[in-house]
């Protein structure tokens, strides 16, 4: 799906993953985060994982994302919240972001293994940034049972995109790393991400029916909301899995 539809779609959300604001909190207390923790955020999105954590938590860091319109979110959120100080938004592409070696406590990528082809070879991208002692964030979603075969097609995913939950454990260990926790998105975390994206895409083509794109973005709207009640709320989780090195 292009960037911008994501943009479009996801408008008036300020965490781009089926996580609410609880499921946050508690992920970043399960992390153990600590006050002047670094952390790199890959595929930052709107930022506010790292604005947040920033507040609750004393941490700062680096988001980088390629969208333009998530990182002038993002700047603008840092701004609100008082941590513009302690944290750096840069664009780019995520997947070919190098920093210093060893240089921050916790690296994340939530949502987007995609950078580097999969969950091993974007775990293969995070670890050299991540100091000897440091742990991997990492969001990925799961079957929690295994799907119809349309569901694929639907997602538009590949049947080896993903596997079961036990399975993304087993490709957790492939990449070198340990799985010390977990915080799991549930049906209603899943509605929160997914549902609220038809309204604001309703809305966006109403206000923009001589719009180029309208047309594709009456499909993808079509097609989220089938895919995610016929498919979605039964076979598909999503989780952040909370990883070192082994």
């Amino acid at each position: 799906m292009p960037l911008r539809f994501h943009e479009i779609a996801e408008g008036g959300h300020r965490i781009l993953n089926p996580f609410t604001d609880e499921k946050l909190a508690l992920l970043g207390e399960v992390a153990r985060l600590r006050p002047g923790m670094r952390l790199l955020d890959l595929c930052c999105g709107k930022g506010e994982m790292l604005c947040r954590w920033a507040v609750e938590h004393g941490t700062e860091g680096v988001g980088v994302d390629i969208s333009e319109v998530f990182l002038d979110a993002a700047h603008e959120r840092a701004v609100e919240l008082g941590v513009a100080g302690r944290i750096r938004f840069e664009r780019g592409d995520a997947g070919a972001y190098r920093a210093d070696p060893g240089s921050f406590d916790v690296v994340s990528c939530l949502g987007a293994t995609w950078i580097g082809g999969g969950v091993e070879g974007t775990v293969k991208l995070m670890l050299p940034a991540l100091k000897e002692d440091g742990i991997l964030l990492v969001g990925e979603p799961y079957w929690t049972e295994e799907p119809p075969a349309g569901a694929h097609e639907a997602f538009g995913f590949g049947p080896d995109d993903f596997t079961s939950l036990a399975g993304t454990f087993d490709r957790f260990e492939a990449a070198g790393t340990e799985v010390l926790e977990m915080v799991l998105a549930d049906p209603d975390s899943w509605d929160r991400y997914a549902a609220s994206q038809w309204w604001t895409v309703s809305d966006w083509l109403r206000a923009n029916p001589g719009d180029p794109d309208a047309a594709e973005m009456r499909v993808f709207l079509e097609r989220a909301r089938r895919s995610h009640v016929e498919y979605g709320r039964r076979y598909l989780g999503w989780g952040v899995f909370v990883l070192r090195r082994r």
